[in-house]
């Protein structure tokens, strides 16, 4: 066994995933067992001012950056990054092997990640999932909002959870980037910023070793290009500006309301710097992975997602108007589901329009498109639900007011509803979390082997 395979392998039985309070205290026993190879320091503060850390392992010739939290209810990679840590100052044979110094945030989103700790303990219920689900306004998440200047776009608001990994890349101006991201009911699928054939098969491999599937149905976004199968180009806001100029009679800046993403922003500091992500599901359908081609047109079942996702917007839409002059507490729900309303509004005419006009949207759809135009998107739905039913729970009139218990209610009942549909259709079949480590894991430490050797 390689010493790789043995790192993968050593990864612990998880059965469920770490607190922010259980992640820290993880670090500080791990610099303070390891003084002189490993420093912990505080990188910057959240919006409500607590520490945002960073482990600084080793004294490589290379920067590596490796963040987990980017968006808070993606907590895969945060255990991905605690077992490497521990390995990675355990190991000089390893760390040999890479010749990095490691910048390790296991928390980039200390304060949204709270907010989802009430179902990291259960992480197979899928509705407790959705009813303790929280993400941020696309303005406030660490990923998407790095500063940018492209054409009529101009953005410099970034959170002050960005603002601490900004420090470390202008300063280390790293070589190899690991964004911890991970996705929710599907398969397996990567992004990376360069093409980089050698790792396709590993990445593969990665997800088959461990019985999961590749997410072989629709592209997360319109726009991205493809490399290989389950493997896309890592796309930046660039991308998203060039693809509403086309398809919107709006100034793309307009409708992008965010900011750029990590590679948008490094590759300022080091252009030869690659990244990856591998976003990894918590459950998964067989169909997902399934070529076989149906009798549905692709770009019908495009459209018809396109109106149901429309219509379940205008109908949370409507609830919200109804209770927002009753609104007593402000919480981050609110500005989550503000902002997600608008997004989706001035974001709509454009993808509607790529829907009807794309040429690859023409063919029979196969069975894992189907799946995900149906299904899987109707899952990922429910989840600003859920954030709607937090934020109506979490009034401080909310027991006393009718209007708020009313709208709770009906909340409660919608979300119940379509939970039961699904599960007519599909089983949330879960997956360990062990195996989704292990295959994070996988990725990340041969991507940074590839970029370690090339340099």
């Amino acid at each position: 066994m390689s010493l790789l395979e043995k790192v993968i392998e050593n990864v612990p039985n998880y059965t469920g995933f770490m607190t922010v309070e259980e992640l820290n205290e993880s670090s500080k026993a791990l610099a303070k067992q390891f003084p002189n190879l490993v420093e912990m320091k505080q990188v910057g503060q959240s919006a409500s001012g607590k520490p945002i850390y960073c482990l600084k392992i080793g004294h490589g010739k290379k920067n590596a950056l490796l963040y987990g939290f980017p968006h808070p209810n993606e907590p895969v990679g945060s255990l991905m990054l605690d077992h490497l840590s521990w390995e990675l100052a355990r190991n000089e044979e390893l760390r040999k092997l890479f010749d990095f110094t490691w910048y390790i945030v296991k928390v980039a989103d200390v304060d949204g990640a709270i907010l989802n700790e009430g179902w990291f303990k259960t992480p197979y219920s899928f509705r407790k999932y959705v009813y303790n689900y929280y993400r941020p306004a696309g303005n406030e998440q660490v990923e998407w909002s790095f500063p940018i200047e492209y054409k009529t776009l101009k953005y410099d608001k970034p959170s002050p959870e960005t603002k601490a990994l900004m420090e470390i890349i202008d300063s280390a101006k790293p070589d190899f980037i690991y964004s911890l991201h991970n996705a929710g009911f599907g398969g397996v699928y990567y992004y990376v910023s360069e093409d980089t054939p050698l790792l396709y098969p590993i990445f593969e491999k990665a997800a088959q070793d461990r019985d999961v599937p590749l997410s072989l149905g629709e592209p997360e976004v319109p726009f991205v290009k493809q490399y290989h199968q389950a493997v896309f180009q890592m796309p930046t806001t660039v991308d998203a500006y060039d693809f509403y100029e086309k398809y919107s009679q709006r100034d793309p800046a307009e409708i992008i309301m965010s900011g750029e993403s990590s590679l948008g922003y490094a590759r300022r500091f080091n252009p030869n710097l690659f990244e990856i992500v591998c976003e990894v599901p918590y459950y998964y359908d067989e169909r997902i992975c399934n070529l076989r081609q149906t009798k549905s047109v692709r770009r019908n079942l495009v459209l018809e997602n396109l109106e149901f996702q429309k219509k379940d917007m205008d109908t949370l839409k409507e609830i919200y108007e109804k209770i927002k002059s009753h609104i007593d507490t402000h919480t981050k729900f609110q500005d989550a589901l503000e902002y997600f309303m608008k997004s989706f509004e001035k974001a709509f005419e454009a993808e509607k329009k790529w829907a009807e006009t794309a040429e690859e949207l023409s063919r029979n759809a196969t069975v894992a498109e189907k799946f995900d135009n149906e299904i899987a998107s109707r899952s990922y739905s429910l989840f600003k639900w859920g954030m709607l039913h937090r934020l109506v729970k979490s009034q401080k009139g909310f027991k006393k007011d009718p209007i708020l218990k009313q709208a709770a209610e009906q909340i409660k009942n919608l979300i119940d509803s379509r939970i039961e549909q699904l599960e007519k259709k599909t089983k949330f079949k879960v997956i360990p979390v062990k195996k989704l480590v292990q295959i994070q894991l996988t990725a990340g430490l041969y991507a940074s082997l590839y970029k370690s050797l090339k340099s």
